[in-house]
């Protein structure tokens, strides 16, 4: 497969894969998608049918509302995407940004769901930033389960 991405869940139990050629990232800022992700927006990658998507091991799915479903992985709990009802079995479908293995290849195209978009999450960058192997509380429990703080 030319240009492959892949991810998966947290714990490694499902995973994926599809070419690249056409897949685009965007921010979806619907109730639905911040509910299912538990954040401000959903940080999707939309996949087209001709991208050649394949589950390399099945997740589970749930349907969240009368017109699509969301995979998910029943054992950690890591959203894994959306799928419009009538798309889905033609291969087209969204992943969580997040789960790609590679993230950083893919930026954001476009925001969708603007009617529930909140504004001052959109801009942050003059926030104070932070590395987790950089805060104490974060690195001694790490050190205590005798790990590294992982990226």
């Amino acid at each position: 497969m030319a240009d492959e991405m892949t991810g998966g869940c947290q714990c490694g139990r499902v995973r994926y894969r599809f070419a690249s050629d056409g897949a685009q990232a965007y921010l979806c800022h619907c109730r639905m998608c911040q509910r299912a992700t538990g954040g401000f927006a959903a940080a999707l990658v939309n996949i087209p049918a001709a991208a050649g998507f394949e589950w390399l091991s099945e997740p589970d799915w749930y349907a969240s509302s009368p017109i699509a479903q969301r995979p998910f992985c029943s054992a950690c709990g890591t959203p894994l995407g959306f799928a419009y009802n009538d798309s889905a079995s033609e291969g087209a479908l969204d992943v969580t940004y997040g789960s790609l293995n590679t993230p950083g290849r893919l930026a954001p195209q476009a925001h969708f769901g603007v009617e529930s978009l909140h504004e001052s999450w959109i801009d942050t960058s003059a926030l104070p930033r932070h590395r987790s192997d950089g805060t104490a509380s974060v690195s001694e429990r790490w050190t205590k389960a005798g790990l590294e703080v992982p990226e």
